[in-house]
């Protein structure tokens, strides 16, 4: 397999537990993206109407802030890129990354976590925002999968 970094968004900690696991199973760099303002309890509430994740998915043109740009995207030909499942798509800190970085000729692979949906229109919804990239839906990560499955998965990419 060519060069891999595990990217990802963690709200809660779920995805980071996950992205943690399998970077190390795909022997894959790993960094994290994170919000220049981090998302509290509040913030998450998706029950709210009027907390930040509800707010911001709303609206499909909010781009969070990134707290840095350091990802090192351009060492890299397949990136891993993980995030949990907010109304049915990636939140849109993943537009925000995309949009940061040049992804011309890479591929990314997908992968979430989420409380019950599915990728939905994930892959259709994140394509923009990375032109010249090859952008596939790769697997929901739930629970806690062993080093062993997510090896076994990466080896079919």
């Amino acid at each position: 397999m060519s060069k891999v970094l595990v990217a990802y968004f963690s709200a809660s900690g779920t995805t980071a537990a996950v992205a943690k696991n399998l970077a190390q199973a795909a022997g894959a760099d790993l960094y994290e993206i994170r919000p220049a303002v981090p998302y509290t309890p509040a913030d998450l509430r998706w029950t709210d109407k009027n907390s930040r994740s509800s707010v911001e998915m709303r609206d499909s043109a909010s781009r969070p802030a990134l707290a840095d740009h350091d990802a090192p995207v351009a060492e890299h030909d397949v990136i891993l890129l993980g995030f949990p499942i907010w109304w049915y798509v990636a939140p849109t800190i993943i537009n925000t990354f995309l949009e940061s970085y040049d992804f011309s000729g890479k591929t990314i692979v997908l992968f979430a976590t989420s409380g019950g949906s599915g990728f939905g229109k994930t892959v259709q919804a994140l394509s923009p925002s990375c032109p010249g990239a090859t952008v596939k839906e790769g697997k929901l990560l739930n629970g806690r999968p062993s080093a062993e499955n997510l090896k076994k998965w990466v080896e079919t990419l």
